[in-house]
């Protein structure tokens, strides 16, 4: 049965490849190093009128190890959030993990991040929650929490993911905005 989507669902989107272009193997440590890929801001503008929440989720490790200053990263999303206000969208939450270890609670894979959102949020259902985003990990965070999921191929078009990790594809989130909208119904 295909999904159907309606205004009571949350849309969760990792940051890094998703709605900015990702550094190759480094970090985005300054603002002016944070430049969102084209028509992303207008494609979760069109989606914060579609989903009940929007939340983005991002590791930051680049805090853990002491290469990025937590002040910039808030400073980040501080001017992603203006820029998608400016084009009438919103951002109801953004949570991020600076920590190294690969085992901590809050980690994506793991689902500390989404607890958050949720104690936050408690509107939230996991069963009506959608995660985006570019790597395994985010897939896989999506999974662990119950979550629907979309692979962006941004970052990894070639990338051959293990099956049924992933509800949806498309090649940006523009994209992927164009083919979930004739996914929902009026309530």
């Amino acid at each position: 049965m295909p999904i159907r989507f309606d205004k009571t669902w949350t849309l969760f989107l990792d940051r890094d490849g998703v709605i900015n272009i990702e550094k190759e193997n480094d970090y985005i440590h300054q603002v002016d190093e944070f430049i969102m890929y084209p028509g992303v801001s207008k494609a979760i503008s069109r989606l914060s009128h579609l989903f009940r929440y929007v939340i983005v989720v991002t590791n930051q490790k680049g805090i853990g190890k002491g290469v990025t200053l937590e002040e910039n990263v808030k400073r980040i999303h501080e001017k992603m959030v203006s820029v998608i206000v400016m084009d009438g969208g919103r951002i109801d939450g953004v949570y991020y993990c600076p920590d190294t270890d690969e085992t901590s609670p809050c980690r994506k894979p793991n689902t500390g991040m989404a607890m958050k959102a949720k104690a936050d949020f408690p509107g939230i259902d996991f069963e009506k929650s959608l995660m985006v985003g570019n790597n395994v990990s985010d897939l896989l965070f999506g999974r662990n929490s119950g979550m629907k999921t979309a692979f962006l191929r941004t970052t990894q078009p070639d990338l051959l993911l293990p099956e049924n990790l992933s509800d949806f594809e498309a090649a940006d989130l523009p994209s992927l905005a164009n083919n979930l909208a004739s996914l929902f119904v009026d309530c």
